[in-house]
């Protein structure tokens, strides 16, 4: 069922993001063939889809998030964009094929970047079908999650040395830059359907739980993952020497680690009244991922 689900959505999302990021024959048209590689012809889509999919549970029943959903996903496409630059991780592969500074250089690739990030709020602006005050709400708290105060603030700890840190150090750096864009996105979904308060803090608490998760598995697989089914090299983390979880509490307890914050993110779904299976099935599909 979920490989059908994520198909699906797949084709959806990938229709309207290859309309919202058009070349229109412009003289920069060249970032924007650089914004296209970046973001269509690949990628889980997870963080979409899970907006889309709390968007359906707390009672949305129409296509109207979608352009939100795509604005979620440029974003989390220009922070791969950055990430793989020189300057930060220097990866060469992306989604299986060269990184967007090898293939369009440097400059482009950061400009590239910036333009993905700049035009998701673009995007997000136009969701229509929705009251306003619920888009505002939306859009403030991706702004929110996607600064300082989390992704990027999570990057900048990941750029620091925390070999004599504390684990708590670590999961903090996992809560912003790889949880921080998921939590966000299960609340979206609550806030544009008009959940309440508490519905949006429970969608939230599962975002943040599969977050973590999802970077702990990220961070054993870049041990011992294939870097053909993984579209991205291995070991990265070894070559800049990065401090990680895996590396402090090894392979086999992190597993077991990931495992239980999947299992209190499935706990946190006993908090809504509609169907929850796809949720769980992501959940699940993101712990034993092997990409």
């Amino acid at each position: 069922m979920i490989d059908t689900l994520l198909k699906d959505y797949g084709i959806k999302l990938e229709s309207r993001l290859d309309i919202l990021l058009s070349e229109n024959g412009q003289l920069y048209d060249e970032v924007v063939r650089a914004c296209r590689y970046s973001v269509l012809g690949g990628g889980k889509r997870i963080r979409p889809i899970l907006l889309l999919e709390f968007y359906k549970l707390c009672g949305g029943d129409d296509d109207c998030a979608y352009n939100f959903a795509c604005a979620l996903e440029m974003i989390h496409s220009y922070s791969l964009v950055h990430d793989d630059l020189p300057c930060m991780d220097n990866d060469d592969m992306r989604r299986g094929k060269p990184s967007c500074h090898k293939q369009f250089g440097e400059c482009t690739a950061l400009l590239c970047g910036d333009s993905l990030l700049t035009e998701a709020f673009s995007v997000a602006s136009k969701t229509l079908g929705i009251p306003s005050e619920r888009v505002v709400r939306a859009i403030t708290h991706l702004a929110s999650s996607a600064g300082v105060a989390g992704m990027i603030g999570g990057q900048v700890i990941d750029m620091c040395d925390n070999t004599e840190s504390d684990d708590d150090v670590l999961f903090e750096m996992y809560r912003l830059k790889t949880g921080a864009l998921l939590k966000t996105a299960c609340a979206i979904g609550a806030i544009l359907a008009g959940a309440d308060d508490e519905q949006i803090a429970a969608a939230e608490s599962f975002g943040e739980k599969v977050g973590v998760a999802f970077q702990i598995i990220d961070d054993i697989l870049d041990f011992q993952g294939d870097s053909k089914t993984l579209g991205k090299p291995v070991g990265s983390d070894e070559k800049n020497n990065k401090d990680t979880i895996a590396v402090r509490l090894g392979l086999e307890y992190c597993r077991e680690l990931a495992k239980k914050y999947t299992d209190e993110a499935y706990e946190i779904l006993s908090n809504f009244d509609g169907d929850t299976t796809v949720l769980k099935e992501l959940a699940t599909y993101l712990l034993e991922r092997n990409y």
